[in-house]
């Protein structure tokens, strides 16, 4: 029987508690909200905390997207379910409920977390992938209610590790808001709700029928989530045309780092990161245009 090491257990009843509780546990200690990937790594042995602080009872804080002139804001406690069915989120960026629908199962979605999926930092993350080509910011609250605001690729510092330190938590992911964009995610995996083979997510901004802005992140093809600022320079000023895709994807290709393991070689997993990626720049630019 797989079991956890002994743990002690508290549940914070707001923010500020739950902050006060980290900063007095320090490193020993973890949040917990869906748990889906924390208490299984915990059931193998390949994390132990001496705390857990379940807040679960600050969705009422933490659990919202609103919608403003500038950046669509949303809790970190908000539930992968509510990021699906969110109009909100359709209307200004359809690219979450592409990922949504591959992400895991019911199960998982109706307790799972944004803010939970960023924290793992699992470098196959859907959601990281998602925020990083949205150029999404996070929002880190400490003692005294002194919040810092950091860029996706600030926030994920290694597999497995961000910039939230002890005494911290993640409250808020936002996504800033421009005319002319369409978005989309593609995804291989090995069955329905697995972890991604390669997933590839493309946000495109437009105007007057030219490309005025791009991003592409990528997904199990190295350490982190990737960003590829090269494909954002070549594609920026340019009309959208099936040459410029796959220019796009020879970038993607040659700027990933795949390892070969059980899911594929990494020759193979650069393929689909060329491949994902012109398909997702593809429904991204239709969508832009619609």
């Amino acid at each position: 029987m797989q079991v956890p090491a002994p743990f002690e257990y508290e549940r914070a009843t707001n923010v500020d508690h739950a902050i006060s509780l980290m900063e007095r546990r320090g490193s020993n200690a973890r949040l917990i909200a869906g748990g889906h990937s924390l208490l299984p790594m915990m059931k193998l042995r390949l994390a132990n905390f001496d705390y857990l602080i379940d807040i679960n009872d600050l969705h009422a804080e933490l659990g919202y997207i609103e919608s403003g002139p500038d950046a669509v804001r949303i809790g970190a406690l908000t539930r992968h379910r509510e990021l699906l069915e969110s109009a909100t989120l359709a209307a200004a960026f359809p690219i979450f409920a592409d990922a949504e629908r591959v992400i895991a199962d019911p199960v998982v979605r109706n307790r799972g977390t944004l803010g939970g999926s960023l924290c793992q930092a699992d470098p196959s993350e859907d959601l990281s992938a998602v925020c990083t080509t949205l150029d999404a910011s996070c929002v880190i609250r400490g003692p005294n209610n002194a919040e810092r605001v950091v860029s996706m690729e600030e926030f994920h510092v290694g597999p497995y590790e961000t910039a939230v330190g002890d005494g911290e938590i993640l409250v808020e992911i936002r996504l800033p808001v421009r005319p002319g964009c369409g978005s989309a995610y593609e995804k291989v995996e090995r069955r329905a709700g697995d972890w991604a083979v390669v997933s590839a997510g493309a946000a495109v901004w437009l105007d007057d029928g030219v490309i005025a802005d791009a991003r592409v992140g990528l997904a199990a093809v190295g350490p982190n989530t990737t960003g590829i600022p090269e494909i954002s320079a070549a594609l920026r000023g340019r009309e959208p045309s099936e040459t410029l895709f796959e220019q796009a994807g020879a970038i993607a290709a040659r700027n990933c780092d795949p390892t070969t393991d059980q899911r594929g070689s990494a020759d193979y997993k650069r393929h689909l990161a060329a491949e994902l990626t012109k398909r997702t720049l593809r429904r991204a630019v239709e969508r832009a245009r619609s």
